[in-house]
Formats: C-alpha cells, structure tokens, sequence
C-alpha cells in the first residue's frame, strides 16, 4: 500500500509543478520557480513558531507571502538597474539564509531541518495520515496536494486567456486593459502553492526539477498551450513512475531518482523532438544537402 501512496504523492507533485512550470519557461522565469523554493522558508519557520505546528493553514499562507515578497523584491531590484539573475541570486539567497538562521535559534528541536525543507521524505508519506473520528482517511500530503492541484486546475481554467495572452505578449495584454501584474503575481502565488506542498514529499530543491524540467521537455515538442500542459504532466507522471522504479532497484533516492528519470525524458525530446530534436535536424539537414548535390 505504501507504494501506492508514494506514486499518488508524487503523481499529483508532478501535475501541479507541471501546470504552473509552462507558464513559468514561457515567461523566461524558471529561475524564478528556484528562487520561490528557497525564499519562502522564513514563512514557513515563522508560522511553525506562531501556531507550533507543521501542518497549519498558516504555513502555506506565510509561504505564499514570502513568494509573492520574492517575485516583488526581485522585479524592484531589476527595475533599479540591477541585473536579472543578480537580482534572483541576492533575493532568494538572502532570505533563505534568514529561514536556516530562524531554523538554528529556534526550532532546532523540530524536524524542520534540510531534509525535511530541502530533501524531502516522500518514502514516509503514509506515515503521516489524517484521521477523523479515529478514521484514517489516507496522508496528508495527498490531501494537501490534491486541494493544491484544484486550486491550480480552477485558477488556470477560469483566466486562461488572461494567462495565455500574459505569458506570450504582455504587451498587448496590458493594451487591452488585462491587469498583467495581478496575473503576474498571481502565477507566482500558484507556484509558491505548489512549492511549499512539496515540501514533505519532494522537497525545495528537487521541486525546482519539476516545474522545469517536464515543462521545458513538453516545450520541445508542441507550439500548442494546451497541449503542452498535458504533455508537461504526462512527463512529470511518467517520470514519478520511472523513478521510483529505478530508486527500487538501485536502493537510492526516490525524489532524485524521479527528477533524474524526467531528466532523461527530457534528453529524449532535445534529441528526437519532431520540430526541435538535435538528431532530426541533423538527419534534414543531410537529406537536404543531398537533395541539393543530386
């Protein structure tokens, strides 16, 4: 049974990263999606210090504060002159080191250390079940996922447009009246959503190879919004599933297994991509030149 949840768990870590990662490679901000994982841990420490607890609503709020704070902070600093990933390195660094300072004075007798905050445990994910009434009603990271990824579908389904037109040219999005920053930083609120709930499965770091990488697979291989999403889950799913195949037989990490098996899907698109693959250009342009030559 504890592989089922595992799957599940990494299933629905891999649809929401996926969703919100093709907005984040259309927009040229991945970096940004690695800046969120890191600099929303003083949310995190902060709100486990109010309400003593790692499982309150008010971690994932303090988390999203601390998200959309990151998204200004850096867009103030490269509208001051400062350079784009110069302003990403200075945020994210500067504010995740304040969550490991939080962390060291005051919750060092908490298990809210580098492996929980940066690894991840998604191999104990069944432990950790939510009960009523003395009933089990199955982890609490499924739960807290599976609200995560409603929360996304729901977002992303009623301003489609509004995204679409925002991530491709914001510019005329804002000519015809739609408010390109509130979409902005709404996107990043949806991020930092899907980073913090990752966090007991997969952790901040690996997260950032999910909403990538699948993404940018899905990237190489349609030109269509849509169907890019879809891809960019299927990839992630697939990748949840390979992973935890190889971690099986190879006794490694499952949440490093699953990134580096998406890794290598990705790989497979860079070379055999229809439109953009490595070794069907090659094979054109040789087709090409001996068309030319005869």
């Amino acid at each position: 049974m504890s592989d089922f949840w595992i799957l599940l768990t990494g299933s629905l870590v891999a649809a929401c990263c996926g969703i919100v990662g093709v907005f984040l490679v259309l927009r040229k901000m991945a970096m940004i999606g690695d800046a969120i994982s890191h600099s929303v841990m003083p949310g995190i420490v902060i709100a486990f210090l109010i309400s003593g607890s790692r499982d309150s609503l008010l971690m994932m709020f303090a988390a999203l504060v601390f998200g959309v704070l990151t998204t200004f902070l850096i867009g103030m600093f490269q509208r001051s002159g400062i350079q784009s990933d110069a302003s990403i390195g200075v945020v994210f660094t500067a504010l995740f080191a304040i969550g490991v300072i939080l962390v060291s004075l005051f919750a060092r007798q908490v298990h809210l250390d580098q492996d929980a905050i940066l690894y991840g445990e998604i191999a104990f994910v069944h432990w950790n079940v939510w009960e009523i009434g003395g009933v089990s009603m199955g982890p609490k990271a499924v739960w807290l996922l599976g609200i995560t990824l409603a929360v996304i579908i729901a977002v992303i389904g009623a301003f489609y447009k509004q995204f679409k037109l925002c991530s491709f040219d914001p510019a005329l999005a804002a000519a015809i009246g739609i408010p390109v920053a509130f979409f902005h930083y709404l996107l990043m609120g949806l991020v930092s959503m899907a980073t913090v709930s990752s966090f007991e499965s997969v952790g901040a770091i690996l997260v950032v190879g999910l909403l990538i990488i699948p993404a940018s697979t899905a990237y190489l291989l349609t030109d269509r919004l849509s169907i890019m999403i879809l891809i960019s889950v299927a990839v992630g799913v697939a990748s949840t599933f390979l992973g935890y195949g190889v971690s099986v037989l190879l006794d490694a990490s499952i949440a490093g297994c699953m990134v580096c098996a998406a890794g290598l899907l990705f790989v497979l698109a860079f070379l055999f991509s229809p439109s953009h693959g490595l070794v069907v250009r090659k094979l054109r342009q040789r087709s090409l030149a001996s068309s030319v030559n005869a």
